[in-house]
C-alpha cells in the first residue's frame, strides 16, 4: 500500500466514523423527543433506558443508514480534496483515474464486509434488546398494533403442514395453554378430518399438546366416524415458541436462523413469506450497495465545480434519496404484489449500477 492509498483510506474511514457518530447523535435526540412520554411512563432510569433500549436501537440505526453514512462520507472528504485541487495534483502526477479509485474500492469493500457480517450476526442480537423493550413499554400504548380481524390478540390460525390447519383461541404464553383449539385436514380439496377441544396444554414430558374434552371426526367415502375423549395427546408440527405475535421477528433472527425459519414455513405451506425473503436477500444486496454508493460518491465529488462541496452534497442527497425511494418501492411491490423477492432486493443495485457506469464514463480523468 503506497502513501496515496494510506492518505485516502485514512480520510475515508475517519470521515465515515465522524458521519456515523454525528447522525447517530441526531437520530437518538429525535427518538428521545418522540418517546419522552413513554419513557417517563416506563419508570426507568436513564441508565436502564440505555441498557435496555438504546444499546439495541443504535446498532439498528447503523444497519439502516450504513450505506448512506458511507456515501455522505465519500462525498464530503472527496469534495474537499477536489476544492483544494488535490485530485488535480494527483492525476497530473501521472496517477491514472482507475489507480486513484483503488483506495476507495478497498475502503468500500472493507466497510461492506463489516456491514455484511454485522447484519447477519451482530445486528439481530441488538434487535432482540430493542424489540423486547418496544413490545414491553412502547407498543402497549399503541392499540393499532394489536388490531386483528378477529379482535383477539392471542388467537392464531396457522398452517402446520400442506394439508392441515389449526386454530387456537386465547393462548397464554406463560402457562402454554389455550381455551380452545380446532384442527382440520384436507385431501384433494375435501375435508377428511376435524378435531375440536375445549382446552389444550403443552406437555413438557412428551413434547406434545395435551387436549381435553375432545371431539374427533373422520370423513371418508364410508361416512363420518365420531370419537369422544376426555384427554388426547396430539403431535403437531408446532412449538409453543411459535405461538406468539412478534412484529420484530425478521429483525431478531440471524441470517442462518432466518433461512431455516423460511424453509420450515415453506414446508408448512405458509403464505405471505415475501417479507422474510426480502429481508434475507437485502442483507446481501445491502453490502453490495455500500461499494456501489462509494463509486457513485467519488465520481460525483471528484469533479471541481463552482458550487464546491455544496453542489456535490446537493447532488449526492438527490441520488441517495432516489436510491432509498427505489429500494422502498421494490420492497413494497414484493410484499404487496408479485415482484420476486430476490429481484426486489437487488433491483435498486442493478438500476444504480447503470448510473454509476454513466457517471464513471463522463467524469473528467
Amino acid at each position: 500500500m503506497q502513501q496515496l492509498d494510506r492518505y485516502i483510506l485514512k480520510k475515508f474511514l475517519v470521515t465515515f466514523v465522524f458521519c456515523m457518530l454525528l447522525f447517530t447523535a441526531v437520530a437518538v435526540a429525535v427518538d428521545i423527543s418522540e418517546k419522552t412520554d413513554d419513557f417517563v411512563q416506563s419508570g426507568l432510569t436513564s441508565q436502564q433506558l440505555f441498557d435496555q433500549y438504546y444499546i439495541g436501537f443504535i446498532p439498528h440505526i447503523w444497519s439502516l443508514l450504513f450505506p448512506l453514512f458511507v456515501f455522505i462520507a465519500v462525498i464530503f472528504f472527496t469534495s474537499k480534496m477536489a476544492t483544494q485541487s488535490e485530485i488535480i495534483a494527483i492525476l497530473s502526477s501521472g496517477v491514472s483515474y482507475n489507480r486513484f479509485l483503488r483506495p476507495y474500492l478497498v475502503g468500500g469493500t472493507l466497510l461492506a464486509l463489516f456491514w455484511w457480517v454485522g447484519n447477519r450476526y451482530w445486528i439481530p442480537k441488538a434487535n432482540v434488546i430493542r424489540g423486547q423493550f418496544q413490545s414491553t413499554y412502547l407498543d402497549r400504548n399503541d392499540p393499532s398494533r394489536y388490531m386483528t380481524y378477529t379482535n383477539c390478540m392471542n388467537c392464531f390460525y396457522l398452517r402446520v403442514d400442506t394439508n392441515a390447519f389449526v386454530g387456537i383461541r386465547d393462548y397464554d404464553t406463560v402457562s402454554k395453554s389455550a381455551r380452545g383449539v380446532f384442527l382440520e385436514r384436507t385431501k384433494n380439496g375435501q375435508l377428511v378430518y376435524n378435531l375440536r377441544a375445549d382446552h389444550m396444554m403443552w406437555d413438557t414430558l412428551t413434547k406434545r399438546w395435551k387436549l381435553f374434552r375432545v371431539t374427533e371426526r373422520h370423513l371418508d367415502s364410508v361416512g363420518e366416524r365420531v370419537g369422544f375423549y376426555d384427554t388426547l395427546l396430539l403431535q403437531l408440527n408446532l412449538n409453543p415458541e411459535e405461538l406468539r405475535r412478534d412484529e420484530y421477528l425478521k429483525d431478531k433472527l440471524s441470517t442462518p436462523m432466518l433461512v431455516a425459519h423460511i424453509r420450515r414455513e415453506e414446508l408448512r405451506g405458509t403464505e405471505g413469506l415475501n417479507t422474510l425473503k426480502v429481508e434475507r436477500y437485502k442483507r446481501t444486496a445491502g453490502a453490495f450497495s455500500v461499494v456501489l454508493l462509494t463509486l457513485i460518491g467519488v465520481t460525483i465529488a471528484s469533479r471541481k465545480t463552482r458550487g464546491g462541496s455544496g453542489m456535490h452534497m446537493a447532488l449526492g442527497i438527490v441520488i441517495a434519496s432516489l436510491f432509498i425511494m427505489s429500494d422502498r418501492f421494490s420492497t413494497v411491490f414484493a410484499i404487496k404484489g408479485n415482484l420476486y423477492p430476490l429481484l426486489a432486493a437487488w433491483l435498486p443495485n442493478l438500476v444504480f449500477s447503470l448510473v454509476a457506469l454513466r457517471l464513471y464514463r463522463t467524469t473528467p480523468k
